[in-house]
């Protein structure tokens, strides 16, 4: 497939608009519904739908800008791969993945005290899910992740080294204005009776497995899609939910995390590939240790 015509679908749903999407790539209307259509004949389902205010991703389609954004994303970062080796450049780039809650604080902290001790360096920052993170760190996508060995859990494997950075206690984020927003530890037992959310199986099962414990019981009512969605959701009003505590300083002001009282935890580690270490990494992993102990998590 032309990647040029992924571009302009991506195009398209970002801005919602064909002739928005046209004007910012320099084609006309009518080659951008083109390029749709024969993408959609090629894929063999409806990519887009019309509505009032222009045009929306199908869930199909959905489905396919995450994979087609991820794909551009690595097509461009092979095109500046050859054009800085054209040109004589052979610092090697710092590629490095973590979950949603790590990259939201504690993985750029660590980056800017590595950069601001070593120099310029090219670098990538690439979120995902433990499972995916370590399936891209075999393959040699990535330079370093950094996961968790919540449920289900961090495989062994012979090709990774792991190292431990922590122990990372759990919290529950509640509204702004919630009656027990501003307290201390907290047990399960007095948000048994609320609505929670959840957005993925590994953060829910630590839910469900400490309230067990507890001889209380939880109701997932409301998936979310992914870590800020969850958020929104309890921001609204909607729900309580579960979120690791090392994202407490990078939470949105209008909610509250309060620590639990025996809090589940999930261990941090850091996992690179045993074969053709990038030469950064062992600096990297020096300064997430730092700040990962540094990082004033609740519980």
């Amino acid at each position: 497939m032309d990647l040029e015509v992924w571009r302009t679908f991506v195009t398209v749903c970002r801005l919602g608009s064909l002739s928005a999407a046209a004007a910012e790539l320099h084609h006309t209307q009518s080659a951008v519904s083109r390029q749709i259509a024969g993408l959609e004949r090629r894929l063999g389902a409806a990519l887009v739908e019309r509505h009032a205010r222009g045009v929306r991703p199908t869930p199909a389609g959905e489905a396919f800008r995450r994979h087609a954004l991820a794909t551009l994303n690595e097509a461009d970062r092979a095109v500046r791969a050859v054009r800085e080796l054209r040109d004589g450049v052979s610092v090697r780039p710092l590629t490095v993945g973590a979950t949603p809650s790590l990259a939201a604080g504690i993985v750029p902290e660590a980056v800017r005290d590595l950069l601001e001790r070593e120099g310029p360096v090219r670098w990538s920052l690439v979120p995902g899910l433990t499972a995916e993170l370590h399936r891209r760190v075999t393959a040699g996508d990535l330079a370093l992740a950094v996961v968790t060995d919540a449920p289900p859990g961090l495989p062994h494997d012979p090709r990774v080294e792991r190292r431990f950075l922590g122990d990372d206690a759990m919290v529950v984020v509640l509204p702004a204005g919630h009656r027990l927003a501003g307290r201390g530890p907290v047990r399960i037992r007095e948000l048994a009776g609320e609505t929670w959310a959840e957005d993925n199986d590994g953060s829910a099962a630590l839910l469900r497995g400490h309230a067990a414990r507890a001889g209380a019981e939880v109701r997932v009512d409301l998936a979310a899609a992914d870590l800020p969605g969850k958020l929104a959701l309890v921001a609204t009003g909607h729900a309580v939910a579960l979120v690791p505590g090392a994202l407490t300083r990078a939470l949105r002001p209008d909610v509250t995390p309060v620590p639990l009282v025996d809090p589940p935890t999930r261990g941090i580690h850091a996992i690179i590939p045993r074969r053709d270490p990038h030469p950064l990494t062992a600096p990297l992993l020096d300064d997430l240790t730092r700040v990962f102990a540094a990082s004033g998590r609740p519980g």
